[in-house]
């Protein structure tokens, strides 16, 4: 296997929508928790990044051996057009598998249990979400579990490994009595969450923009997406309304004193995402419509941490 075919395989260049929820988590965590632990952070990026190219690669083989339009099997698939044995990429996803699982192995001992909860749970719906006989992302849950785990999974592991030793939340497990506490403060834990949802609705707006624009040959390939079910119209009007709620989050939260002030720099991000709901809605479903997504998920988590960047500066003063 080629480099250029691995890369193709594995799709380094969407790796952006992972690399926000962990960029995001490290700037709130110094901003909002006044922690970081730089060792766990990278260690962590390491694994986190092994494991998105990972699923990219089982998503791959996957629409390779469930695909019903030969046309797609053999000239739009990187598998099938390449020409690769698929007992080869089954291997090399094996093998980053198991990569991961030392570095999850290596942070759970240096923070707690609770980072393995939190990682096998996204581990199993990251491998699950294209694999196995029903995969989630076939069904009309694609956007929830993609949402949540990336948007709010990795952004809750990041901020764990750099304040475990806060007790903001955690869990404890005693091997010789048997026993278990899930501990944590409610505070803490809420703004954790409500900062971790405009990555979720960002990041659920990708693959609602996918199937948006792939409707008819999810249909043909045997592929029933939530667009399936409430038809594209609808599926417009709820792609709009998710990102319109991040500048509405963003509000709360700076209203709520989980954010400063720095953070109403994310709205300047405002006129050009309207522009690009408009293009993206005029566009469908053009090949073109879905760059729309990844130009919104990129611009608005960019003015994000922009924000959260100029808090910290600011609190450094």
């Amino acid at each position: 296997m080629t480099l250029k075919i691995f890369l193709e395989v594995v799709e380094l260049r969407t790796k952006v929508a992972s690399v926000f929820p962990f960029a995001i988590g490290v700037l709130f965590s110094i901003a909002f928790f006044h922690e970081i632990q730089w060792l766990n952070t990278l260690l962590f990026f390491i694994g986190m990044l092994v494991f998105d190219l990972a699923t990219t690669a089982i998503n791959n083989y996957m629409d390779y051996e469930k695909a019903h339009s030969e046309i797609y099997k053999y000239e739009e698939n990187v598998i099938g057009r390449t020409g690769i044995s698929p007992k080869l990429i089954r291997n090399m996803i094996l093998g980053m598998i198991a990569f991961v699982l030392i570095i999850g192995v290596l942070l759970t001992l240096r923070t707690g249990w609770l980072l393995l909860l939190m990682g096998v749970v996204c581990c199993f719906i990251g491998i699950f979400y294209t694999f196995g006989p029903i995969p989630l992302s076939r069904m009309p849950l694609g956007e929830i579990f993609s949402g949540f785990t990336m948007g709010l999974g990795i952004f809750a592991m990041v901020i764990y490994i750099n304040t475990h030793r806060s007790d903001l939340f955690d869990l404890t497990i005693s091997l010789t009595t048997g026993t278990f506490n899930l501990s944590g403060n409610i505070w803490a834990v809420s703004a954790i969450i409500l900062a971790a949802l405009p990555l979720v609705f960002t990041i659920a707006n990708i693959m609602l923009a996918n199937n948006l624009r792939d409707l008819e040959r999810d249909i043909e390939n045997h592929r029933y997406t939530l667009v399936f079910y409430i038809g594209r119209p609808i599926g417009i009007m709820l792609f709009q309304l998710l990102m319109y709620a991040c500048y509405l989050i963003l509000l709360v939260g700076l209203i709520s004193g989980i954010f400063q002030w720095p953070i109403l720099l994310a709205f300047l991000s405002l006129p050009k995402i309207y522009l690009n709901l408009q293009q993206f809605k005029d566009s469908l479903p053009q090949p073109i419509s879905f760059s729309y997504s990844i130009k919104n998920m990129i611009l608005f988590n960019s003015s994000y941490a922009l924000g959260l960047l100029a808090t910290i500066l600011i609190n450094q003063l």
